[in-house]
C-alpha cells in the first residue's frame, strides 16, 4: 500500500506558506481515548501517480512525525499484524476537492467522509484551486471505525520550506490528542447542531 504511493510533489507543494495553512482536527467525543495504549501505521492510500520523484520520502516522513507525536503521548508502536490499538493512515490531494471515488484503494477501511465526519470533511474543504490536502487517520482496528482525523490544507507556493512546516502543523494538530474534556464538550455540542450527512457508499 505505502510503496505504491508517488504523491511526494504534491505533498511538498500543499505544505507551504505558514500564513495559508488550516490545520483542523476533528474526533469521535464518545471515544475513551485513554484505551488505545499502542499503533501500527499502515502508510498512504494509494491514488493517481502525480511525478516519479522518491516514492518513499512521503512516506517515511509522515511515518516520522506521527511516531514522534504519538511516542510523546505515551503510545507504543507495533506491526500492523500484532493487533494494535490503533492503525494510521494518511491520505493526500492536490485539487480542491478531495478524491474518494470507488476506484481508490481504501483497503480495509472506508473514506469515512459520511455521518458526523462529514461535516469537517466539507467545511475545511480549500477553495483556491492552487491547494493541497493531507489528511490522517486514527483508525480503530476492530471496530473497523474512525476515532480521531487531522487535516492539513495549504496553497502550493515555497516547495522548499514544505517539510519543516509540516512537522509544525503535525505538532500543532497533535496537540488535540488526546481530546481535552473542554474538547469534548464542544465536540458534542458541535455535534448535536449539525446532523450527520449520509454516508458515502466504500
Amino acid at each position: 500500500m505505502a510503496g505504491s504511493l508517488c504523491l511526494l510533489p504534491v505533498f511538498l507543494m500543499m505544505l507551504a506558506t505558514p500564513a495559508s495553512a488550516k490545520v483542523q482536527v476533528d474526533f469521535n467525543p464518545e471515544i475513551d481515548f485513554s484505551r488505545y495504549k499502542t499503533f501500527a501505521y499502515i502508510g498512504g492510500v494509494e491514488k493517481l501517480v502525480m511525478l516519479q520523484l522518491n516514492p518513499e520520502l512521503i512516506n517515511n516522513r509522515v511515518h516520522r512525525a506521527v511516531t514522534r507525536e504519538l511516542t510523546a503521548k505515551g503510545l507504543r508502536e507495533v506491526k500492523p499484524e500484532e493487533n494494535p490499538d490503533l492503525v494510521v493512515r494518511y491520505w493526500a490531494n492536490s485539487s480542491t476537492q478531495i478524491n474518494v471515488s470507488a476506484q481508490q484503494n481504501w483497503g480495509p477501511y472506508g473514506p469515512y467522509v459520511g455521518s458526523y465526519w462529514g461535516y469537517y470533511y466539507d467545511s475545511v474543504t480549500a477553495s483556491s484551486q492552487r491547494t493541497g490536502s493531507l489528511l490522517l487517520d486514527l483508525i480503530d482496528p476492530r471496530k473497523k471505525d474512525l476515532v480521531w482525523r487531522l487535516y492539513i490544507i495549504r496553497k502550493i507556493n515555497n516547495v522548499e520550506k514544505a517539510w519543516k512546516q509540516a512537522d509544525e502543523d503535525f505538532t500543532k494538530g497533535f496537540e488535540s490528542y488526546p481530546p481535552s474534556q473542554k474538547e469534548v464538550e464542544a465536540k458534542i455540542k458541535e455535534r448535536s447542531e449539525h446532523k450527520p450527512k449520509e454516508e458515502t457508499s466504500q
